[in-house]
């Protein structure tokens, strides 16, 4: 298992990921570092914890919301492709993955405090 420092609200991060995936963390972390930012220009400095968790929210919200559109789109379908089971894309298994790793590092910071 490997281990990357990311940089979320002008704080570092060590995130555990597989061996491999050091790049994708990053990114991830980047783009939820943008959602953060986005947050906190719209809602002011409320504390890192309370950021993370609206972004965290509006990124589950986000998913929630293509994964409905996803399913609506494949009940549309004949029934014949019903026969198979859709499964997620690689890119949705790395932003679980993410967000069960920021979710677990709030968790984290939310005991210490």
């Amino acid at each position: 298992m490997a281990t990357v420092t990311v940089e979320v609200h002008g704080r570092p991060y060590a995130v555990g990921c597989a061996d491999g995936q050091e790049a994708r963390v990053r990114d991830l972390a980047a783009q939820f570092n943008e959602r953060v930012q986005g947050v906190a220009d719209q809602v002011g400095q409320v504390g890192d914890v309370r950021l993370f968790l609206m972004a965290a929210l509006m990124l589950a919200d986000e998913l929630g919301e293509a994964k409905r559109q996803a399913a609506v789109q494949n009940s549309g379908r004949a029934k014949a492709a019903t026969a198979a089971v859709a499964t997620p894309a690689p890119a949705s298994d790395g932003v679980a993955e993410a967000l069960n790793a920021v979710a677990a590092r709030i968790e984290k910071i939310v005991q210490t405090m």
